[in-house]
């Protein structure tokens, strides 16, 4: 089965030996893709929720911060530098509270009916810091709107994207989280003034997410209400994979943490792998196939050759053993006519020499065409050769070429040997001026017509016998042609006219022979 597909379908079947290796390999290699995404995805999701998780922890050890601070300023008649002072250091902030810049004061003063909160304390105490002193926060509009959600919640809220007075006018993004501070005793509902934390956005982000196995991934996060960037850890360059979205609140606050990875979509090295040894594999096989399929071919070619010519040699044995029956026949036919026309044996001999020569020159003609077609003028020529070298007679053979079987060819060869042997004897060219005219023509599809015609010669006597070329013209050849002769002995000359079929090659094939057709 598997060789009669190769054979059959030799130029297809390694190329689809080659793409089912390779469909194979394709669908290892989506498979093996999909579990790196797959992985990829889980490790993007690990990310985002511990980088979240860790992001509102410190954001809520901050705000727990800012509320007792609330809390003990709420309960004092002022806030005073020493109070401020001491309530920060016994803080004792430890590693949780980095990312930001300290805690600070700003007290709420209204003046004319405009609100001003002054930076007034910020610890710790730092040239950083201290850029920050005096500035009017509530005059800022995103410090502004933070402070009034503050207000109106009583929470601690946080900031969108500004930029903190202590980065010197640098553009870099950070926020602020501010508690307010109510009135002194029973009944205090007018703010006081806010405690407060500014943030660096970047070192607030790397800071709580410093634990975290960023290889191949890049951590933003972005002010949740206006999607304004805050600041981005991880890996540099530009995000061509899979972004995974993280929604939170730090301090009251929607933030979005956005996780990317930059790998893009080219295969990972374990697919890589998978696909150029499926090449590999799959162009060996397609090669080795070919191969194979190539000896099949070639071996089945040759056992095709050899059915040939076991038929060919067959068919030969079987067309010569006929040909020999043919022509032992027509040797027969001539010696028994000859035997009773011949008056002495030299004359029988004579008779049988020229016949017998006269079936060797169609022969040859045959043979040199292998018993293929043989034109007429061809056989004309053979049987009529010896008169064209003599002097005394002249010859004039004319008509379109027309190709013969061989049993035909040989019949024609030995009506035209009588014909001429009793023109040369009797008729046209036996005297000096005598004129032999031989003309044929195709009287239809697939008969030819020849004319023989002398001129020119001694007159034919009207008694004259019957000899052994008429009975071997008018019977022998009649049958072979299977056409009537028709010969005349008129008394200007002889004339003869013959109806030779004409018929195809594969009429006269030889016998049996087997058609190969190759691959």
């Amino acid at each position: 089965m598997v060789q009669h597909l190769l054979v059959g379908y030799q130029r297809a079947a390694p190329v689809v030996i080659f793409l089912l290796v390779l469909a194979v390999t394709a669908i290892s290699v989506v498979s093996l893709e999909r579990g790196e995404r797959d992985r990829e995805y889980a490790k993007m999701s690990r990310v985002a929720l511990a980088a979240a998780s860790a992001l509102e922890r410190r954001a809520s050890i901050n705000a727990s911060y800012l509320r007792a601070g609330a809390a003990v300023f709420a309960m004092q008649p002022a806030v005073t530098e020493p109070l401020f002072t001491r309530f920060v250091t016994e803080l004792r902030l430890d590693t949780d509270y980095r990312g930001a810049e300290g805690i600070g004061w700003a007290p709420y003063v209204t003046q004319g009916g405009r609100v001003r909160t002054p930076v007034t304390f910020l610890l710790p105490d730092s040239a950083r810091n201290r850029r920050a002193f005096g500035f009017d926060m509530f005059s800022e509009p995103v410090r502004r709107t933070a402070m009034t959600e503050a207000i109106r919640s009583a929470r601690p809220t946080a900031s969108g994207r500004v930029i903190l007075k202590q980065e010197g006018g640098r553009p870099v993004p950070g926020f602020l989280i501010y508690m307010p501070v109510y009135g002194y005793g029973p009944g205090g509902t007018r703010p006081r003034g806010f405690i407060y934390s500014p943030y660096s956005a970047q070192v607030f982000l790397s800071a709580a997410s410093e634990a975290l196995d960023l290889d191949g991934l890049r951590v933003t996060l972005y002010d949740g209400v206006n999607r304004q960037p805050f600041g981005a850890i991880g890996e540099a360059g530009e995000a061509k994979g899979r972004v995974l979205v993280q929604e939170m609140r730090l301090a009251n606050r929607p933030m979005v943490l956005e996780v990317a990875a930059l790998g893009g979509r080219s295969l990972s090295t374990i697919s890589m792998i998978t696909l150029l040894f499926g090449l590999a594999v799959a162009s060996l096989l397609m090669l080795v196939s070919r191969l194979l399929t190539k000896r099949l071919v070639e071996d089945q070619r040759a056992l095709a050759w050899f059915a040939e010519q076991n038929s060919i040699r067959n068919s030969l044995t079987r067309e010569l053993n006929h040909r020999v029956k043919n022509t032992l026949a027509n040797v027969l036919s001539i010696v028994t006519l000859t035997r009773r026309r011949a008056k002495t044996l030299d004359e029988f001999a004579d008779g049988l020499d020229g016949r017998i020569r006269a079936l060797s020159a169609t022969h040859d003609l045959l043979t040199q065409s292998e018993w293929g077609t043989t034109p007429i003028a061809a056989v004309a020529a053979a049987e009529l050769a010896p008169y064209t070298r003599s002097e005394d007679g002249v010859l004039d053979m004319d008509g379109p070429p027309v190709e013969l079987a061989p049993n035909d060819a040989l019949s024609l060869g030995l009506a035209l040997h009588e014909l001429a042997t009793n023109a040369s004897k009797y008729g046209a060219l036996s005297v000096p001026g005598g004129r032999v005219s031989i003309r044929w023509a195709l009287a239809g599809p697939d008969l030819a017509r020849i004319d023989w015609r002398e001129t020119g010669g001694p007159a034919v006597s009207e008694m004259r016998p019957r000899g052994f070329g008429t009975d071997l013209i008018e019977k022998i050849v009649a049958h072979e042609l299977r056409n009537p002769v028709e010969l005349v002995f008129a008394p200007e000359g002889v004339r003869c006219t013959l109806k030779v079929p004409v018929r195809q090659p594969s009429d006269f094939a030889l016998r049996g022979a087997p058609r190969v057709t190759g691959h």
